[in-house]
């Protein structure tokens, strides 16, 4: 039985590149003691955001895991991606620091730069867990904890992570590959040098419409595209009109980035979510949808400037 306070015949189990909460304390207040795991209750089911309920501040400095939902999938072990969502309380404030369960789960590698809080969660749990974790600020987010979300660096951090599943590593295409569609007449003509995309030939090309537009090249074969995957892309964007591009991967190597989460531009959450692994892409952003009315100074981008890019679609997990 677990020592967190429970009623589990009942199904009510004891105890957010997302939402805010009230700034954490880095006052010596926030270190001198405080509740364990067992005085919080939590309520929902796994796979939902749970209903968090405090009975006073808690102690962070020895760490403490309860398993409340045991999943029976496959272990989680270094090295593998998970799809997850999480819940962040401020143990001193009571408060919600942060939620994903709006934006839904999240693609989370366990390499070694994963937040320490995800890493000491997730190693060894199993899909379908639901796990709590409660610790300090320094473990779970490092030195300065983390203001931007409320954690001061001397809180306790309540987090509470549901394992929704696996992710086998896939090796990303070497560059689009499905069916060939006839772009649509407004679209820019693509330059290529030796079989690489260099550029955008906007001659035959519309006038910006200021709408949020793309048209498809290549109709890929492969996986639906998810909000809260990490995408392997090669990509280029050029102003509309420019004689070069702002930036482009096709010359390096493939970029990878969350995607539907807010991690990029607008433009891109919104037209490559749903798209297939495989997909050539161009996207037609104006300013709204891209940088914004501040644009882009270290790349030459102003305010007013329409963005074109073509992407291709290489890799979600």
């Amino acid at each position: 039985m677990s020592r967190v306070r429970s009623a589990a015949l009942s199904g009510v189990l004891a105890l957010s590149m997302l939402g805010l909460a009230a700034c954490g304390s880095d006052s010596s207040d926030a270190d001198e003691g405080g509740a364990p795991l067992s005085s919080v209750t939590i309520e929902g089911k796994q796979g939902e955001e749970p209903e968090v309920t405090f009975d006073g501040r808690l102690d962070g400095s020895e760490a403490e895991t309860e398993v409340l939902v045991e999943g029976d999938g496959e272990e989680v072990a270094d090295g593998d991606t998970v799809s997850v969502d999480w819940w962040v309380g401020n143990g001193f404030t009571e408060k919600q620091a942060q939620s994903t369960y709006e934006t839904g789960p999240q693609s989370v590698e366990m390499a070694e730069d994963t937040l320490p809080f995800l890493r000491d969660t997730l190693i060894g749990s199993k899909v379908g867990d639901r796990v709590v974790l409660l610790t300090s600020a320094e473990d779970a987010f490092g030195e300065g904890g983390r203001p931007d979300i409320g954690i001061g660096n001397r809180d306790a951090v309540l987090v509470v992570v549901d394992v929704m599943g696996t992710a086998e590593t896939v090796p990303p295409l070497d560059g689009p590959q499905g069916e060939d569609k006839k772009p649509a007449g407004w679209a820019p003509t693509l330059i290529e040098e030796d079989g690489v995309i260099t550029g955008f030939d906007f001659s035959t090309a519309h006038e910006p419409t200021g709408k949020l537009i793309a048209t498809t090249l290549v109709k890929g074969d492969g996986a639906k595209v998810k909000a809260g995957q990490t995408l392997t892309v090669d990509y280029l964007g050029q102003v509309y009109n420019a004689d070069e591009p702002f930036d482009e991967s096709y010359s390096a190597e493939p970029a990878e980035f969350p995607i539907g989460v807010g991690q990029v531009i607008t433009g891109w959450d919104e037209r490559l979510v749903g798209r297939t692994v495989g997909s050539r892409v161009i996207l037609e952003i104006p300013p709204a949808d891209g940088y914004g009315k501040q644009g882009n100074e270290q790349a030459g981008i102003k305010g007013t400037d329409t963005l074109f890019f073509v992407v291709d679609i290489l890799g979600a997990k």
